[in-house]
């Protein structure tokens, strides 16, 4: 979704130096690096970096971690990582705090490609020398750990294809299995960690038409049941998630930079256009005049030029 340079006018190394200048001196020139890395893609920040190591022998990140700070330094660094490095630093922030964000971990597991979350495990694996399931288990307990953990170790088929029987049965199963008096999540987690999205979405698709209303109408409350609508939203209908979890997080009494940055960053390659425009429909504002509104100084123009607003 950002604008970005042309590979004609694109030099690695220039970049690199123009990010040292505005790095030295009495104070860092925030809108120097925001004007540089806010429109470079994955290619062209992955060449920034390594050309920044090659001049300076120091890591591209670090030199930012220290002239950067709060949301600005998070995001920017956030967005110079790889996206499967990314990952790996999210699951492991989240899963290291006493209440972790569980759609933190879904977004990655239900959301990214089978291949994309293979090389966030590498990732995670390389980064902390655990694998991501072992850190997962620990940090979450009972029913969540267990669908947690199911949909992380998951590799999906990623096809098209799918068997309207299948969907049939276990569009059944599910409502038996939630709705029932004796309650069973291991046919649950089953379904949801093993079945291909396609296949999935069959099911959900067959279940409406059966019960009459979505499979998440009616869930009980608590924890495990909130876990497991966020799961089933994530397969369902990615880009309808992240337009309410932008609504969120920026209509809350308290703003969530956090999910802010994270929506942005990791979509911004991806379907972001697609999102905005869902936004849009839905609240009748434009992300980009929301952020504009309820952000300022830095973070705000880091944050639009992800956007492509500032381009318009």
């Amino acid at each position: 979704m950002t604008t970005i340079i042309s590979p004609k006018q694109f030099s690695p190394v220039e970049d690199a130096e123009n990010i040292r200048k505005a790095c030295q001196g009495w104070g860092t020139d925030e809108k120097a690096i925001i004007s540089i890395l806010g429109h470079r893609n994955l290619f062209q920040r992955k060449l920034v970096r390594l050309a920044f190591q090659e001049i300076y022998h120091q890591d591209l990140l670090q030199q930012l971690k220290c002239e950067l700070s709060g949301n600005l330094e998070r995001a920017i660094s956030l967005w110079t990582l790889d996206p499967a490095d990314r990952d790996a630093v999210l699951a492991n922030e989240t899963l290291q705090k006493s209440d972790p964000d569980c759609r933190v971990i879904i977004e990655i597991a239900c959301i990214r490609s089978p291949e994309d979350l293979l090389a966030v495990k590498r990732a995670y694996k390389f980064r902390y020398k655990h694998s991501l399931e072992e850190d997962l288990a620990s940090s979450t307990t009972a029913d969540i750990r267990k669908l947690l953990v199911g949909v992380t170790s998951a590799y999906r088929y990623e096809g098209d294809e799918f068997d309207e029987t299948v969907a049939q049965s276990e569009a059944s199963t599910l409502h038996q299995e939630i709705h029932g008096k004796a309650f069973n999540n291991e046919e649950v987690i089953r379904i949801l960690s093993t079945r291909s999205q396609a296949q999935l979405n069959a099911t959900f698709n067959i279940y409406k038409d059966i019960y009459g209303h979505s499979i998440t109408k009616g869930f009980p409350g608590g924890d495990y049941f909130s876990t497991l609508r966020t799961v089933i939203r994530c397969i369902r209908d990615p880009k309808k998630y992240f337009a309410k979890v932008l609504r969120s997080a920026i209509n809350m009494e308290e703003t969530n930079e956090d999910a802010l940055s994270r929506v942005i960053v990791t979509r911004a390659e991806k379907d972001l256009k697609d999102i905005k425009e869902l936004y849009l429909k839905r609240n009748n504002i434009s992300v980009d005049e929301a952020v504009a509104r309820e952000w300022s100084g830095d973070y705000k123009t880091f944050i639009l030029a992800l956007l492509g607003a500032d381009q318009n």
